[in-house]
């Protein structure tokens, strides 16, 4: 159990230096820069963010249990299978960008009221609100010895697992809570001045970036037909946005903003209104990476039981295109010639399990190798042996080396 805490601890502290998590680590750097040399605002935005990150994080640990102990066999991340959380978190990103390029103001209302404590209040709230946004995004990436600690996790009792979870969210918002209430770590960060206006605008378009990575996991998981009535409510989104900007600027000038502000209200509820009925799920198909010559077999447990030790090595790539890691192996490991040629003069039979859909066999599969998120590789050798399982983040050499052993051919 402790080995799982300070696992779930150190991968909690590199999920920062994870892909999926960049957009939001930049609104994590703004708001330490705006309260450089104000340490009484550091400690408040530093502590905002770690009770943010702690209660988000708990949350979604008891769901998952809870799913799990009624029969539910989902694993970390098991959020982003669902097609709506997808284009309610897409939505929450856009708005987040927007925000930054100043269309609109969160927290507008307690900065202008004069109040001693008022900015004070806001940034807490402000940076609670990042560090649970910070979690959420943070689900489709499993950093190194977070996999093993999550897997861990969620075959004991409830308590012990919440105390890992706990650990992984510790591990995450350390960084940032560090510098935030210890001065002298903060000392070296640039001085606050107009060039943050600038960066503000700029930490914009990674939030966009964001936006369009879970456009592209909707339509894999939901089709055309959600992918379009996503681009549509993103543009009355936006819309939206740009007119409460408006009606929060009326406000403070002494015009008349409830019509306006109405309106917003009523456009926003239009255009989040359709959006669950057309998030149906399509089968989703998954673009192939391989070379024509080799076949991509699709993974299930009966096929692994047929196919294994009858003289070929067996690769399963567990994956989802919510996964980031996943789509950076695929990239620049599974994809290369090496492999390509590896796969084929080893004859290895190359399977995917697809989990951009909730698939109750791969979830068990993952458990069985005590793994709790994505990615997964394992192979399975020739003589039908014990399956080995392969590092998280792969190079070709790893891979190629792997299935030469498991095929019992020299390269």
């Amino acid at each position: 159990m402790l080995t799982a805490i300070l696992a779930a601890f150190a991968g909690g502290i590199i999920l920062n230096f994870m892909p999926c998590v960049f957009p939001v680590i930049s609104l994590k750097a703004l708001g330490l820069l705006r309260h450089q040399g104000n340490s009484a605002s550091a400690r408040t935005e530093g502590l905002g963010f770690l009770l943010g990150v702690i209660f988000t994080m708990m949350a979604l640990a008891a769901v998952l249990l809870a799913l799990r102990a009624g029969g539910t066999a989902v694993g970390w991340g098991f959020q982003l299978q669902s097609p709506l959380v997808i284009a309610a978190l897409a939505l929450i990103i856009l708005g987040a960008a927007l925000n930054l390029l100043g269309v609109f103001e969160v927290g507008l209302s307690l900065q202008r009221a004069g109040e001693i404590n008022a900015e004070g209040r806001g940034a807490f709230v402000r940076s609670a609100l990042t560090g649970a946004l910070a979690i959420v995004v943070a689900t489709p990436c499993s950093a190194p010895f977070m996999a093993g600690a999550v897997g861990y996790a969620l075959v004991q009792p409830p308590v012990v697992a919440l105390a890992i979870f706990l650990a992984l969210a510790l591990g995450f918002a350390a960084p940032f809570t560090a510098i935030s209430l210890f001065p002298g770590m903060a000392k070296r960060l640039p001085r606050p001045g107009a060039w943050m206006d600038i960066l503000k605008s700029g930490l914009a378009f990674p939030m966009f970036g964001a936006f369009a990575w879970l456009v592209w996991v909707l339509a894999q998981q939901a089709g055309t037909t959600a992918l379009a009535a996503m681009l549509a409510c993103a543009v009355v989104v936006s819309f939206t946005a740009w007119l409460y900007g408006i009606a929060q600027r009326r406000r403070y000038t002494g015009h008349s903003y409830k019509a306006l502000l109405a309106v917003t209200v009523v456009l926003f509820l239009a255009a989040i209104t359709p959006l669950p009925g057309v998030m149906h799920t399509q089968p989703a198909q998954p673009e192939s990476q391989l070379a024509n010559n080799i076949i991509e077999v699709k993974w299930s447990p009966q096929t692994v039981a047929e196919m294994r030790g009858h003289g070929k090595a067996i690769f399963v790539n567990f994956t989802a295109s919510w996964c980031i890691t996943c789509q950076v192996n695929d990239r620049t490991s599974l994809s290369t010639q090496a492999v390509k040629q590896a796969i084929s003069r080893t004859g290895t039979v190359y399977m995917v399990a697809d989990s951009t859909k909730f698939n109750a066999d791969i979830d068990d599969a993952m458990n069985a190798f005590g793994q709790g998120g994505l990615p997964l590789y394992v192979v399975y050798p020739a003589d039908g042996s014990a399956p080995k399982v392969l590092p998280q983040v792969l190079t070709p050499s790893i891979v190629v080396n792997v299935l030469n052993q498991a095929s019992g051919k020299k390269a």
